[in-house]
Formats: C-alpha cells, sequence, structure tokens
C-alpha cells in the first residue's frame, strides 16, 4: 500500500509534464483518477503550494501528497457460489451467470459479483473505487461470460493498461435476429448517450467512436449466431451496433430485441420466436473467451467458456427447426 505521505524532488533532467499523469506515473498504486482527486481536494503541494492538475512539473520541485485513508468498505459478503474457470494468487477468472449485477450501485446493494467475491476472497485490489474492489471491466447485468478479476494492485494497474491499449483479447458469442447478408463485417458508428433517455445510447456523427467485428457462425430460422470481436469498448456497444444494422440481440429488451420482431411473422415463425424468447428471456449474449499477458508470469494466457444453458437450448430449438425444413420438399417448404 501507499504511505499516508509521499513527498517527490522531480529529478534534474525532466523534462515538463502535467502534475496528475506525473504522479499517476510515480505512484504505481494510484489511478490517475485518483490523483487528480487529491489534487482537488488540496491533498497534493507544489514547494509548499496547493496546485493544479495541469501544472507543469519542473526540476527541482518538492511534491507532497498527503493520500487519504479509503472510507471503510461497507459492502457486505455474501455467501454466493461463483464459477470460478482459473485461480492464483494475482488474478482469478469469473464466468458470471445472466442477471448478476457485476458491482454495487443504486438500486442494487446486493447479490452482485462483488458481494460474491468478497465471500469468497478477501485479498482484491483496491485500484480504483472501492466498491469495485477487483472489478477491472464489465459487462452488463444480463450478459453473461468472462471477466478478471484481480486480487492486488499492481496486477490490476497492468491488466486495466492492456484493456485500455485494446491488447487484451476478447470474444463474444450473441445470437441476433435475422440473417446476414455478408458473412463477416465491420461496424464502425460513434455511440452517445440518448437525448430521450438518458439509460440508452445510440449512434450518430457525435460521441466516442466505437469499433464492432463481426463474423457469422451460423444461419438459423429467424435468427443467426455470430461471433463478435470489439476494437473498443464503449457502453452497450455491441447491443447499439447490431440495432442500428437491422440485426438487434435476441431477447433484448431495450435495443428492440422482444417484441418489436414478432411483426408480420407467420404462425409458425411468431410460435417458434415466442418458445425461444421463453427460454432466453434476456439479451442472448455471452463474453466466450478472454486473453491477455499475465502480469505475473508475463506469458499469455487465454480461457473460454461454454454458451450458458439458456443460449444452447435456444439454439437447439432453432436447429430443429432449421432440420424438419431441410427434410421438406421443394412445395411443402414454400409453405411452411
Amino acid at each position: 500500500m501507499i504511505d499516508d505521505i509521499v513527498e517527490l524532488i522531480v529529478p534534474p533532467a525532466k523534462k515538463p509534464q502535467r502534475l496528475d499523469a506525473y504522479l499517476a506515473l510515480m505512484l504505481k498504486d494510484a489511478s490517475r483518477n485518483q490523483v487528480q482527486q487529491w489534487i482537488k481536494n488540496g491533498s497534493v503541494t507544489v514547494d509548499g503550494a496547493v496546485a493544479k492538475s495541469r501544472h507543469l512539473i519542473r526540476p527541482g520541485e518538492r511534491l507532497r501528497v498527503v493520500i487519504p485513508k479509503p472510507p471503510p468498505l461497507d459492502i457486505i459478503a455474501e455467501d454466493i457460489p461463483l464459477d470460478i474457470v482459473y485461480e492464483d494468487k494475482h488474478l482469478l477468472i469469473v464466468n458470471k451467470p445472466a442477471g448478476m449485477v457485476v458491482h454495487p450501485s443504486f438500486g442494487h446493494y446486493s447479490g452482485t459479483l462483488v458481494n460474491a467475491l468478497l465471500g469468497y476472497c478477501k485479498n482484491l485490489s483496491d485500484f480504483n473505487d472501492v466498491t469495485r474492489p477487483g472489478i477491472v471491466h464489465r459487462i452488463d447485468k444480463d450478459t453473461s461470460g468472462l471477466l478478471v478479476v484481480a486480487k492486488d494492485n499492481v496486477t490490476h494497474r497492468e491488466l486495466s493498461r492492456q484493456f485500455a491499449d485494446k491488447t487484451a483479447h476478447r470474444l463474444y458469442h450473441c445470437m441476433v435476429w435475422g440473417a446476414f447478408k455478408k458473412y463477416s463485417g465491420t461496424i464502425d458508428k460513434a455511440l452517445h448517450r440518448s437525448r430521450s433517455d438518458g439509460k440508452k445510447y445510440v449512434t450518430g456523427t457525435e460521441g466516442k467512436r466505437a469499433v464492432t467485428h463481426y463474423q457469422v457462425l451460423e444461419k438459423l430460422p429467424l435468427a443467426s449466431l455470430i461471433e463478435l470481436k470489439l476494437e473498443t469498448g464503449r457502453t452497450h456497444q455491441i447491443r447499439v451496433h447490431l440495432n442500428s444494422i437491422g440485426h438487434p440481440v435476441f431477447g433484448d429488451r431495450v435495443y428492440n430485441g422482444m417484441g418489436s420482431q414478432l411483426g408480420g411473422l407467420n404462425q409458425r415463425d411468431l410460435q417458434l420466436a415466442r418458445q425461444c424468447l421463453e427460454i432466453v428471456p434476456r439479451q442472448a449474449l455471452h463474453a466466450k473467451t478472454l486473453g491477455f499477458v499475465h502480469p505475473g508470469s508475463g506469458e499469455t494466457v487465454h480461457f473460454n467458456s461454454e454458451l450458458p444453458e439458456d443460449m444452447q437450448n435456444a439454439l437447439k430449438c432453432l436447429r430443429t427447426e432449421a432440420e424438419r425444413r431441410a427434410a421438406l420438399l421443394p412445395a411443402e417448404r414454400s409453405l411452411s
């Protein structure tokens, strides 16, 4: 852990650099956001005077950082079963089920992955917000799949860097509505928060650039199974991007993946669609593969997970219908 008070003297050959950036570099267990908050609170001085984040450090300046003690962590540890794919002294890989929130937030104070992690393991990083111990990256509540959790701050910082630099390897498998014209492609559309609904995101010319690569794995009646690789990691990126090209995620209640897709279907397809939506009544999106350079060993590691039972059952239902249609005579197929 970092000492309560840290004093540094800027070396003679040091080129001018923003104060917040320099301290984030020098204090290996501190994030830049943390440093900026300390500066804002007046906990950082330069030659005895309170400074601002944009201050450019110069050789010989004496920097003093008073690091506030973190507030007590009042998140309740809960005995919730976890699907641990891998664990060592640095990190663990968790296969999160759909329906579980990753960390406590307004309206979700218990039953989260963090509550479960605290019940399982007391050694978790506190690199970021104290309500998110160990959490390096997130996936939506109703998305299932792999997450890496850091046990110490050095591991957390290195993993965060890999995710920020986009060198971490992540693949998603997803059921979407409709059949693609091409078997692979790229969606390159900026995302920003909707002005009419602050909980939703939309594509447009403003906002942050987002890039999603997709490949069709299987074409089925009503739907397709696809693999996705993210070049960026924006909030709701996959769901918004796929909806924007007319292939919303199957079961997505927010981005047109439910009832809006049922109009115009014949009776058999309508029955099939409703059956599958009952089987997987959430966005059929799964974080299937995760890879990165292990901060402890320096080796590249990859982890894989099977599709959850609800997605497998929905796909089985669609495959059964595909086999039935393939067995029909041409005249019967045109009437089905």
